[in-house]
């Protein structure tokens, strides 16, 4: 993919970011909240998963 191309497509991406976040910041905050659940359960998985191991 072409440097330029790229770069298009990233503004893009965040200018639609941006925009759903200013029309819907109450959901927006809901998917980062939800998002946050997952990586912070996924590090918990982990640990037990190597404190299993070492046990």
């Amino acid at each position: 993919m072409p440097a330029k191309a790229k770069t298009l497509l990233i503004w893009i991406v965040v200018i639609f970011v941006i925009y759903a976040i200013v029309q819907s910041p109450e959901r927006s905050a809901e998917i980062v909240g939800a998002l946050v659940d997952v990586v912070v359960s996924a590090f918990k998985s982990i640990g037990q998963f190597f404190g299993n191991l070492l046990a």
